[in-house]
Formats: C-alpha cells, sequence, structure tokens
C-alpha cells in the first residue's frame, strides 16, 4: 500500500466538538487527519473540507467505537487510505442521555456509556499500538503517539451522571496501563483531561456553569473552547513531551488547584 507522505493522525468523534478543534490543531501541525465520525456525515465532510483548505489531507469514515467490528473496520480504512498512524487521539465519548439519581441508575445507560467511553478506546488502543509497533520496526513511521482525552470528571463526583464519571475514571487507568507497557517500544501514551469545555455536549448545562464560573469555580473566569484542547494535544503531537510518558494535562482553567 503506498505510505502518506506525511504524518497521519486518526481522531475518533472528530466531527464536531473537542474532536473538531483537535483535528483543527493537528492539521496546523503538518498532520493530515483521518476524521472517525458517526452521526454526522455532513459534519465530518465540513470538517474534511476545512482541513483541505489549510492544505492537508483528511478523509472521513463512519464508525462506533463501542463496536468492535466497527473499531477494526476504522484501523484497516486508515492504514489503508494513509499507509501509516503516528497518532491516536482517543475523544469520542458521549454523555448519559438522561442525568439522575444515582439510586435510580439503570444499567442499560451504564452498559451505553462505558462500551463507547471506555472498552470502546482501550481496544481501539490495543489494534492501533499493535500496528504502530510494526510500522515503527519496518521504519515506515519514526515516532508513534497516543492520547487519551478524558475530562475532569475522572476525579470528580457527579452524582447525576455516575456512569459517566467511572468511564473517565477508567480511561485515565488505561493511560497508565498503556504508557507502562508501550514505553519499551517508544510510544508515549498521554492524558488529556478537559474541564469545562464549550461544546454541543455542555450546551444544556451552560446556565449552571455559566453561574459556577462567575462565582469563582475555576481561577481562570470563561469557559474552555474545543481550540484550547487541540492546543494541548498538539504540544503533544509535537514531541515536546515524548520523555513525560503516562503524564496528565488538565485543560481546565485551574480547575483542579486546590484552594482555601
Amino acid at each position: 500500500m503506498p505510505v502518506n507522505p506525511s504524518p497521519v493522525a486518526l481522531v475518533t468523534g472528530a466531527s464536531r466538538g473537542i474532536g473538531r478543534g483537535i483535528a483543527f490543531a493537528l492539521a496546523r501541525e503538518g498532520y493530515d487527519i483521518l476524521v472517525n465520525y458517526v452521526s454526522r456525515a455532513d459534519a465530518a465532510e465540513a470538517v474534511r473540507a476545512e482541513i483541505a483548505a489549510l492544505g492537508r489531507r483528511a478523509e472521513t469514515f463512519r464508525a462506533g467505537i463501542g463496536d468492535g467490528a466497527d473499531r477494526q473496520a476504522l484501523v484497516n480504512f486508515t492504514l489503508e487510505a494513509f499507509g501509516r498512524i503516528d497518532l491516536l487521539v482517543n475523544n469520542a465519548g458521549i454523555p448519559v442521555r438522561q442525568r439522575g439519581d444515582l439510586l435510580e441508575a439503570t444499567e442499560e445507560s451504564y452498559d451505553e456509556v462505558m462500551g463507547t467511553n471506555l472498552k470502546g478506546p482501550y481496544f481501539l488502543t490495543r489494534r492501533v499500538a499493535n500496528e504502530m509497533i510494526r510500522l515503527k520496526r519496518d521504519g515506515v513511521i519514526p515516532a508513534a503517539r497516543i492520547v487519551f482525552v478524558t475530562s475532569i470528571s475522572a476525579y470528580t463526583a457527579s452524582t447525576s451522571r455516575g456512569e459517566y464519571c467511572l468511564s473517565k475514571a477508567g480511561l485515565s487507568m488505561a493511560v497508565a496501563l498503556y504508557a507502562d507497557r508501550l514505553a519499551e517500544f517508544d510510544i508515549p501514551v498521554f492524558e488529556v483531561r478537559p474541564g469545562i469545555i464549550a461544546t454541543d455536549m455542555t450546551a444544556p448545562v451552560k446556565g449552571k456553569y455559566d453561574a459556577l464560573i462567575a462565582e469563582g469555580l475555576l481561577p481562570q473566569r470563561r469557559w474552555g473552547t474545543p481550540e484550547d484542547v487541540g492546543k494541548a494535544v498538539a504540544a503533544l503531537a509535537r514531541g515536546s513531551l515524548d520523555y513525560s510518558t503516562g503524564q496528565v494535562i488538565e485543560v481546565g482553567g485551574g480547575f483542579g488547584i486546590r484552594r482555601l
């Protein structure tokens, strides 16, 4: 198969929100992009066109990360289209369909959220990591990196959406596990942990967080943006932190600072 001349980033959930911001940031860093989406082909195509306008190549592919066959098809397509994967960004995730009392949580909601947010990226990374090991061994790519996009919900309890918090906490451990396992192959693995970011996912609770931010919840008193997250991922993609495998970069306006 022909090998793309530029490095390639596979970004899951890249058609909107944080994933869209990451895709554009990586394109500006010189990456060509596989834009993964699941429901909005029009949005994915718009991202592809905007990346092309930046002078980079992009391809789109529909795949639900929670589905094993879809994951395999996604990786196969990326390799067929580009001949390489230099960077995997595990960004795709879903919220709970309906917030509610933890004491009334359903197994259906738990399975749905965990399947997409935790099981999906865990096993997608297994496949891609093995491909990266092969690609590096064969001299196809000079370096490989993996980024998991989690959330401050990895350590912040929100009892109206417990399954979401558990899924992000689990992803944090996945980072540690893969960082440890892949260190011998010189494939660093990182966690980017967004805080309160303005996307369609957070739009339903905008009023709540507007008030909390105004009251001082964040030292930096503003909403975060997908562009903020994209800049953090771009720094990792540049190789600036390659000797810091397993580390967490929180993009949260100082949310995690303990204050009196």
